[in-house]
Parts: structure tokens; C-alpha cells; sequence
């Protein structure tokens, strides 16, 4: 029996999502570009999943763009504003534990002349509103801030820093990388009050190849790509009809029952923290205002990425930390305040609502193994 734990990295596609991708490239094949009956088709298929994922959001369908994922959403987001906004305003604002796919872009701005200001935890690992608005100014282009962190579940304070840096300046524009939060907890993208927001289908059920963007009406973002007319010309190049459609399926499936997931996840985390408890020589990071679907963790004193290729053999899953950092520190666990020998050794579990407890019985059990077989 498998034991994935590690859905923070992928979740695996719902079987209504696989199903739709497989309808669509074997019967809706069209290019929804095409004036005839097999465009129209997919063009019709793609527009009802814009209106589902869009009616998740609380948003108009038309401020929504899809593209290749949450990577492409954030590149866009921030390249994007900068060339339309950024001749008079040149300061950028995100918090210092954002996605490499932001703070890589960040980097990219910063040699064209752009200042960025990365605002760091405090030393008990919570961030403050007041940290980040206490940065803001005339020149301020663009707050950017991640609602969950994708390597320990820190839920950063969004809604509030967004709220007074609109009342503040509402010239300032704001995004959001939602992809950790989307369908995980309960959030509209007014409520956010975000004029950007990205999300990704294969961390929703979905399939790996396609995200999408929330763009405010009024809000003007320039491409980063040219080609074409598609998605509103922001976003050239021939839509992935098969990909959209199964996005739109799993987000219908999990946009029903937010809440009661949420609270699923919540008692298989503390289930697992009491299970954890019961170890010598774990530590465990249990911020306040987490999301219950991220938890790390460290086996001190284990290298994790031995510690993770034991419990492979074992058929359990899990990651040392994000995907995209191919098992190197991204340097988040650091901002946090973790120590070189705790990040060395750190685990990051994340859930779905398909985990049990068996899944965590079976970690506790190998994290055991882990102590009992492998050298310090």
C-alpha cells in the first residue's frame, strides 16, 4: 500500500479530471481558435470551465487567463505590472519566503532598475501586517505576498496588508500566489482584495500543464509573450483544451465542500503532531495561523534526503521541502529561523482529503525505522 505525503509538491488528478482530459482528446480535439463545429466545440468546453474556476474565485469569467501554471501566472503578474505601471513607480514589496517562480522574477526586475524590498519574519516565525506596511510609499508599484507558504504552511496576513495598502494608496497594485491556499481554505478574491491572483490545477486535483490568473477588471497587465490573439492577448498560443477541461472538473468537485475538508485536514494533523510527540528527536514546527495541510518537521540529526529515499522503499512519500528546489534549501526554513542542522535534516508533510490514518501510523512507523537503521 502507498503512502503519499506529499501533495503540497502535486496532488494526484481526481479520476472525474482524468476523464475529462481523455473525453476532450479524443472527441473535443479542436483548436478553439477554429470558426468551425470542432472549434466551437472546445471553445465551448473551455469557456464552462473558465465559469466554474472563475465561480471558485468569486470572480467574472473574463477576469480570468489561463496558462501554463502558477509559475507562468506569477512571471506575468509581476513582469506584467512593472511594464505597464512602472515608469513612475519602481518599488516592489513581497515578503522574503515567497516561490522561487516570484523571487526569481523579483531578481529579473531588480537588474532593469526596480527596487525590491523582501520583508522578513519576525524572530518568533509570524509575519505582521504592520511589517510589510511600514514599507509602503509613494514609489510602491506592487505588494506581492504568497497565502500559504508552500514549505511549512505559514498562512501570511493577505487580507490585512491588502486592505490597508488600498485604503493607504489604492494606485498601488496587489497580487497574491495562491496556489497553496486555493480550495484549501475559504477565500474570494474580493475578500483577498488582491488584483492579481494565481492558482495551479495539479495542486487541486487537476493536471500538471495548466494554471490560471485572476486579473482584476480595470487592471492593465502587459504580455510576456507574443504570438497571438488568445486570452485576451496576454497569453498567445493555442490553448490546452484537454488540460482546462479536467482544471475545470476538479475544481467543481472541491469547490463544494471547502470547509469540510479544512477541518478533515485539521484533525489528521493534529493526529500526526500527537503521533510525533511520542518520538524522541523530532522537532516539530507548529507555527500559529498555519495551514493545517502543511506540516514540517525535522529528524534531527538525519540527513533528510537519506531519510527520504529509506521511506521510499517503504512506499511512503513525502519531500524535504519545495519541489522546485530539487531537494537544495530555497532558504525559507532559514528566513524562519531554523537552524543549518534543522533545515539539513527537515520533512515536509502535506495532506489531501484522501490521507488516513494509516498513512500517518505508517510515517511514524518508518520515521522509527529511519532512527533504528540509517548512521547519524
Amino acid at each position: 500500500m502507498e503512502h503519499y505525503l506529499d501533495n503540497a509538491a502535486t496532488t494526484k488528478p481526481c479520476a472525474k479530471a482524468a476523464a475529462a482530459a481523455m473525453r476532450c482528446l479524443m472527441e473535443v480535439y479542436g483548436n478553439p481558435s477554429s470558426l468551425h463545429r470542432k472549434g466551437l466545440e472546445a471553445q465551448h468546453e473551455m469557456d464552462l470551465a473558465r465559469k466554474r474556476i472563475a465561480e471558485a474565485l468569486g470572480c467574472k469569467s473574463k477576469e480570468l487567463l489561463f496558462t501554463s501554471g502558477a509559475t507562468e501566472s506569477n512571471n506575468l503578474s509581476i513582469r506584467g505590472i512593472a511594464a505597464s505601471y512602472g515608469k513612475r513607480r519602481k518599488k516592489i514589496i513581497a515578503s522574503a519566503v515567497e516561490h522561487a517562480s516570484v523571487k526569481q522574477t523579483l531578481s529579473f526586475l531588480e537588474v532593469q532598475g526596480f527596487t525590491v524590498v523582501l520583508v522578513m519574519p519576525r524572530e518568533d516565525g509570524t509575519y505582521h501586517a504592520a511589517d510589510f506596511l511600514k514599507e509602503v510609499d509613494s514609489n510602491t508599484l506592487l505588494v506581492t505576498m504568497m497565502l500559504v507558504n508552500n514549505e511549512n504552511g505559514c498562512r501570511l496576513p493577505v487580507e490585512e496588508v491588502f486592505r490597508a495598502v488600498k485604503r493607504r494608496d489604492s494606485e498601488v497594485v496587489t497580487h497574491c500566489d495562491a496556489v497553496q491556499g486555493f480550495l484549501k481554505m475559504p477565500f474570494r478574491a474580493k475578500t483577498l482584495c488582491a488584483d492579481l491572483i494565481s492558482i495551479s490545477a495539479h495542486k487541486v486535483h487537476g493536471i500538471k500543464g495548466v494554471g490560471a490568473l485572476y486579473i482584476r477588471q480595470g487592471i492593465r497587465v502587459k504580455p510576456i509573450l507574443f504570438g497571438g490573439h488568445q486570452e485576451h492577448q496576454l497569453r498567445p498560443g493555442t490553448e490546452s483544451v484537454p488540460l482546462i477541461v479536467a482544471f475545470g472538473v476538479a475544481v467543481e468537485k472541491l469547490s463544494s465542500d471547502v470547509m469540510d475538508r479544512y477541518q478533515q485536514i485539521v484533525q489528521l494533523r493534529k493526529r500526526l503532531i500527537e503521533l510525533l510527540r511520542t518520538m524522541d528527536g523530532v522537532l516539530i514546527r507548529d507555527l500559529p495561523d498555519t495551514s493545517p495541510y502543511v506540516l514540517n518537521i525535522s529528524l534531527l540529526g538525519y540527513r533528510s534526503e537519506i531519510v527520504l529515499h529509506y521511506l521510499e522503499k517503504q512506499k511512503i512519500y513525502l519531500s524535504s521541502g519545495s519541489a522546485c528546489s530539487k531537494g537544495a534549501s530555497s532558504g525559507v526554513l532559514e528566513s524562519f529561523g531554523a537552524k543549518q542542522n534543522e533545515v539539513d535534516s527537515a520533512l515536509r508533510i502535506s495532506f489531501c482529503a484522501e490521507n488516513t490514518e494509516a498513512d500517518l501510523t505508517a510515517l511514524v512507523q518508518g520515521l522509527k525505522g529511519a532512527q533504528r537503521d540509517l548512521m547519524h
